[in-house]
C-alpha cells in the first residue's frame, strides 16, 4: 500500500464524546479548541462577555460548544454538533452527542463514523449507568479506541486512588465489551489539567495528555483495506465531442484497494472486466483505496447502475436477501413486526419486512431480554429482515461501510433506525 493510502487516513481522525449530563463535555471541548488555539478573536470576546453576563469566576468555555440560546437556558446541550480544529500534526472533527437517555440515538449517529470515544466520568461519582450505556454502544459501533477521561479531578484534590478506583470499576465491566484499545486519563476541563499539556497536580501520572493522545493514536489499520468493494454512485456519461464514449462508474471506495488493470466482477450481474482507467478529483490516478471518492472505467462494455457494487472475483461480500442486524431505533412510532420498511445499505435501496425481532438488549446490564420483543425509541435490538433484492456486504465488524444500513418509513420518509449487519 502507498504511503498516501497511510498518510490519507492518518491525517485526520474522527472522534466523538459521551458522558453523563453536566460531566463537562462542552467544557472539555471548549478546553480543546482555546488550549490549541482554535478559536477566532471574535469568538473569545463573545464567551467573555457572556461569562460576565453570568458572574462566573472562570471563563465558560462549555459556551464555545453550547451554540443554541435554548439549550443554554436549561444548560442542556441536545442533538448532535460538529467541530472542527487542527494541530500541526493532525485535523479533528468531533461529534459532541448529548448525554440523557433519551438521546440514544443521537451517541448512535454521532459515533457511526468516528475512530476514538472519548468517554467521560466525574470523579466524584465513578462509573454510573450511563457510562456503561455510552461504552456499550461504542463497542457496538467498533470504534476501536477508546479514551477514558476522569473529570473534575480539582474537586477530589487530585487524588491518585480516586483514579485508580475507576479505573479499576471501570476496566471490570469493559471486560465484556469489544473494544481493543483503551486509555484513561485524569482530567480538570476546567482548569485545563492534562488536556493540552500535562499537569504538576498529577506527578503520580505517567501517561500522555489528553491532546497528545489524540494527535497520536495510530488509526491507520482502522479501515478495512483488505476487503475491494466499491459501490456505485452514479454513471457518468458526459455525452460531449472530446468524451465521446466515455462511461464512467463513481462512487467511494468502501474498503480494499483498486488499481488500474486489476480483474474486477460487477454484482449483481457476475460480468467481469478490468480497470482500464481511475480518476480523482484532481485527475487519473494509479489506485483508489477507502475513503476516496473517484471514478473507474472499464474495458468492457457492462451493464452497471447505481446500487451495483463492484468487487474483485476473488473477494466476493456476503449476498443475502434473509439478514441479521442489530438496530438502534430512532423513532417514537414503535418497530412494528411484520412492518414494511425502505432499507437503504451503501448506495443501494431495496425495500423490506420485519420477518422477527429476536431480542432487545439491556443496554445497562448488557443482557438479552428475549421475552421482550418491543422496541421503541433509543432501543437497541436484534432482529431479521427480509430484503425484495439480495444486498451484497460484510458484517459491520469487519467493514463498518459495507455493514450498515438506515430503515426508512415508506409513509413520512423519515429514518426510523441504523443498524449494524451481523
Amino acid at each position: 500500500m502507498s504511503s498516501d493510502t497511510t498518510y490519507l487516513s492518518m491525517d485526520l481522525l474522527r472522534f466523538t464524546t459521551a458522558g453523563s449530563v453536566d460531566d463537562g463535555k462542552s467544557t472539555l471541548i471548549g478546553r480543546l479548541l482555546y488550549d490549541s488555539k482554535a478559536i477566532f478573536e471574535d469568538q473569545l470576546e463573545a464567551i467573555e462577555r457572556a461569562t460576565e453576563q453570568r458572574g462566573e469566576d472562570h471563563l465558560n468555555l462549555s459556551l464555545l460548544t453550547d451554540g443554541l440560546r435554548a439549550e443554554r437556558e436549561q444548560g442542556i446541550t441536545i442533538d448532535v454538533a460538529y467541530r472542527y480544529f487542527a494541530t500541526p500534526k493532525r485535523k479533528f472533527i468531533i461529534a459532541d452527542t448529548p448525554g440523557h437517555i433519551q438521546y440514544t440515538r443521537n451517541m448512535v449517529t454521532g459515533a457511526s463514523t468516528a475512530n476514538l470515544a472519548i468517554i467521560l466520568v466525574d470523579a466524584r461519582k465513578g462509573i454510573l449507568e450511563q457510562t456503561c450505556r455510552h461504552s456499550f454502544i461504542a463497542s457496538l459501533l467498533r470504534i476501536p479506541h477508546l479514551v477514558v477521561c476522569v473529570n473534575k479531578m480539582d474537586l477530589v484534590d487530585y487524588r491518585q486512588e480516586v483514579f485508580d478506583d475507576i479505573v479499576q470499576r471501570y476496566s471490570e465491566f469493559a471486560s465484556r465489551l469489544e473494544i481493543p484499545d483503551i486509555k484513561f486519563i485524569p482530567i480538570s476541563a476546567l482548569h485545563g489539567d492534562n488536556v493540552v499539556d500535562l499537569s504538576d497536580k498529577t506527578p503520580w501520572y505517567k501517561g500522555a495528555s489528553l491532546l497528545y493522545t489524540l494527535e497520536t493514536v495510530y488509526i491507520g489499520s482502522d479501515a478495512n483495506h483488505v476487503d475491494p468493494r466499491f459501490p456505485v454512485q452514479t454513471v457518468i456519461r458526459p455525452n460531449s465531442d472530446s468524451h465521446h464514449d466515455f462511461r464512467g462508474f463513481a462512487g467511494r471506495v468502501a474498503g480494499g484497494v483498486f488499481k488500474v488493470g486489476d480483474e474486477v466482477l460487477a454484482l449483481p450481474s457476475g460480468f467481469t472486466s478490468r480497470i482500464k482507467t481511475l480518476h480523482d478529483a484532481d485527475g487519473d490516478v494509479a489506485e483508489a483505496f477507502s475513503p476516496m471518492s473517484a471514478v473507474m472505467t472499464l474495458e468492457d462494455e457492462i451493464d452497471i447502475s447505481r446500487g451495483d457494487m463492484i468487487v474483485k472475483p476473488n473477494n466476493q461480500p456476503q449476498a443475502s436477501q434473509d439478514i441479521d442486524a442489530m438496530v438502534c431505533w430512532f423513532s417514537d412510532k414503535k418497530l412494528q413486526p411484520n412492518g414494511r420498511y425502505i432499507l437503504r445499505h451503501t448506495t443501494k435501496e431495496v425495500k423490506c419486512i420485519v420477518k422477527a425481532v429476536r431480542y432487545k438488549v439491556n443496554i445497562n446490564t448488557l443482557h438479552k431480554l428475549e421475552n421482550d420483543a418491543e422496541i421503541g425509541m433509543n432501543d437497541i435490538g436484534r432482529i431479521q429482515l427480509r430484503t425484495t433484492a439480495p444486498l451484497f456486504y460484510d458484517p459491520y465488524k469487519r467493514n463498518r461501510n459495507t455493514g450498515s444500513l438506515i430503515l426508512i418509513d415508506e409513509f413520512t420518509n423519515a429514518t426510523v433506525a441504523a443498524g449494524m449487519l451481523l
